[in-house]
């Protein structure tokens, strides 16, 4: 009986060893729309490596930006907040820098 539940408890830790880890590629475009790729129906612009990425994997159709520009929608995307508590409301500039860092508290 002890044998058996040995060989049954490393089968168990085998199998969980072997499983393969998720692999994610998010890709945060400015200005693209959904339908501008080939693998959503676009026939005019050709966007092999993505379409083949889509065909691989998964498509989203349905998906929620955080603001209606860029700088902000990246802040809402690294920290996690409601676009209302993020640092970044707008595309405003720092020179020479560019944009403004998110602060780290």
């Amino acid at each position: 009986m002890h044998y058996l539940l040995s060989l049954t408890v490393a089968l168990f830790l085998c199998t969980s060893l072997q499983a393969r880890k998720p692999n994610v590629i998010l890709i945060m475009a400015d200005d693209l729309g959904y339908t501008e790729l080939g693998s959503y129906g676009q026939k005019k612009i050709k966007t092999p490596y993505l379409d083949k990425l889509a065909k691989e994997g998964m498509k989203f159709t349905a998906a929620y930006s955080g603001n209606a520009v860029c700088a902000p929608s990246r802040c809402v995307l690294m920290t996690g907040k409601h676009p209302g508590r993020a640092y970044i409301r707008n595309n405003g500039e720092v020179k020479p820098e560019g944009q403004r860092p998110i602060p780290d508290s």
